[in-house]
């Protein structure tokens, strides 16, 4: 229950709590889906892609950026088994365009766009009808400029300079402006 004159967000901002059996507990906060998360290894990736489905809904987009092999088909994996089930089989749409899955309470099309030469193949393979139906993820999803969904959040993933960790920026538009995300910490 939130409090008088605070969004859901905000009554529910800095508040912590532990989850999962003993010893493995997660410590899980609320914090503001935008600005740079440093993901360690490929478990705290796919992490971060179910805290971000948990928060996704109908007609918004996950936009995926980073050059190849920074991890936006694990993050989007982890978004994935988040909405389906822990061992959903989850493959890169990168030859076939678009995967298709049943969410419980959302369909997702997962779309990877490095393939294409214009914005117009992606309308073509789907994305207005995925939208309407739905949530997507878009890897590349440079190839749409300027015709970026409107409530969507980019994410662009870096690898740092060890090569082992990632650096997440999230920036929200639309509907993800000022919207939480629960991740642990």
């Amino acid at each position: 229950m939130s409090r008088p004159g605070l969004s859901p967000f905000t009554a529910r901002l800095g508040k912590q709590w532990t989850r999962g059996p003993a010893p493995g507990m997660v410590r899980l906060m609320i914090v503001p889906a935008e600005g740079d998360f440093r993901l360690d290894d490929a478990t705290a990736t796919a992490q971060l892609g179910a805290a971000l489905a948990r928060e996704l809904r109908p007609g918004e987009a996950l936009c995926l950026s980073g050059p190849l092999g920074a991890g936006k088909s694990v993050l989007a994996r982890g978004a994935i088994r988040a909405l389906t089930t822990p061992d959903e089989e989850a493959p890169s749409p990168t030859f076939t365009l678009a995967q298709f899955y049943e969410g419980d309470g959302l369909d997702l099309t997962h779309f990877d766009l490095y393939r294409l030469a214009d914005a117009e193949e992606a309308f073509e393979v789907g994305l207005d009808e995925a939208l309407e139906q739905g949530a997507v993820i878009i890897e590349w999803p440079e190839r749409l400029d300027p015709h970026r969904p409107a409530d969507r959040l980019d994410i662009e993933i870096a690898i740092d300079e060890t090569g082992e960790a990632r650096h997440a920026r999230l920036t929200p538009h639309g509907a993800w402006e000022g919207r939480g995300i629960e991740f642990g910490a």
